[in-house]
């Protein structure tokens, strides 16, 4: 009986021999309808699964053609629409907050003017510490 090491043929004669391409569309249908493997082809037929897997690419109606790579282009759309908005309503808020600011520092000047008070707190105008004196001025009492 035949062995399969009998038959086995060099690298050389490997590289020289051609497959048809209907022997190569033979063996993505077997494929296909799952009648063998990749490994099992690349081994009957001394072919690398890299080049069975070649065939499957050229020949196949199925292997990688329907895998569709879909991304999201509307959820990061959406997100950013989110982010733009929220950065409009903090930057509303800022300007809120700047303009009571302002009102504040204004009355405050014009309470200075007309009650003719320092109703600002500067720290190089105060007077010095007078803590000893005012505790004395305590216990007394």
């Amino acid at each position: 009986m035949a062995t399969r090491e009998q038959f086995a043929l060099s690298a050389s004669e490997r590289r020289k021999r051609r497959f048809s391409d209907e022997f190569k569309k033979q063996k993505v249908k077997e494929l296909e309808l799952k009648q063998t493997t990749v490994l099992e082809v690349s081994r009957a037929y001394q072919v690398s699964t890299k080049n069975v897997y070649g065939w499957l690419d050229k020949f196949g109606k199925s292997y990688k053609k329907d895998v569709r790579l879909i991304v999201e282009m509307e959820s990061d759309t959406k997100m950013l629409l989110e982010l733009k908005a929220k950065i409009a309503e903090l930057e509303r808020v800022i300007g809120q907050k700047q303009l009571t600011i302002d009102f504040q520092a204004k009355m405050i000047d014009l309470a200075e003017e007309v009650y003719g008070v320092d109703i600002k707190k500067k720290l190089e105008s105060r007077p010095p510490s007078t803590s000893g004196s005012t505790e004395n001025n305590s216990s007394a009492v």
